[in-house]
């Protein structure tokens, strides 16, 4: 079957549990934070932190991370741009889904263009897409490069990695920036929060 009939032949069907009737269940209303910058920024550990902080204010919440997510969902797809760009696509619709839900999700990859980033961002409901550059330079986070992949791609044996043989488009406007070169992972969760309660999106007056 072709993609044309298929899309011929598919119907979307609305919910009768509103988007606002589950925020108000929830008494906070959904987002997607997403995380962005080069690979051991601290993407994931910062989202991971907001998350445990979040839990513990009995906020519905779930941090979809990069590596994870290339375990299972997107485990078909390489490291190509036409890959990178279809891995955030696919992320984009599923983080849409968690705020149809009320929840709200925490993203960390590393998304490295910013058409792909903007692209999320019109899938979602404005002010519920919440872009976060963890900013470090890559002499810092190849000095971090916890898990090696730094030296990896120096030496050869990674091709296209973002930050060596492949670019990283820094957000121009994002809703945030964490400069995890000089600040500690707690203060930085602390910084996400507080935009997140100053914005609404943590509002029980629903």
């Amino acid at each position: 079957m072709s993609d044309s009939s298929k899309s011929m032949n598919i119907t979307w069907h609305e919910h009768r549990v509103s988007t606002g009737e589950r925020e108000k269940l929830n008494r906070h209303k959904g987002a997607v934070i997403w995380f962005t910058g080069l690979s051991a920024s601290g993407k994931s550990t910062i989202a991971n932190a907001v998350d445990h902080k979040l839990h513990e204010k009995d906020i519905h919440c779930y941090v979809l991370d990069g590596d994870n997510i290339r375990h299972g969902l997107n485990e078909n797809l390489r490291f190509s741009a036409k890959d990178r760009d279809e891995n955030i696509r696919r992320i984009g619709q599923v983080g849409k889904l968690f705020t149809d839900a009320g929840v709200i999700v925490l993203t960390a990859f590393i998304s490295p263009y910013k058409a792909g980033r903007e692209q999320v961002r019109s899938f979602c409901p404005h002010g519920k897409f919440i872009e976060i550059y963890v900013k470090a330079s890559i002499e810092v986070c190849e000095a971090r490069d916890p898990k090696g992949l730094y030296q990896k791609a120096r030496a050869g044996e990674i091709k296209g990695f973002t930050g060596i043989d492949d670019p990283y488009e820094e957000p121009e406007n994002p809703e945030l920036i964490l400069d995890s070169e000089n600040h500690g992972i707690d203060e930085l969760a602390d910084q996400v929060i507080s935009y997140l309660e100053s914005h609404g999106i943590l509002t029980s007056a629903l």
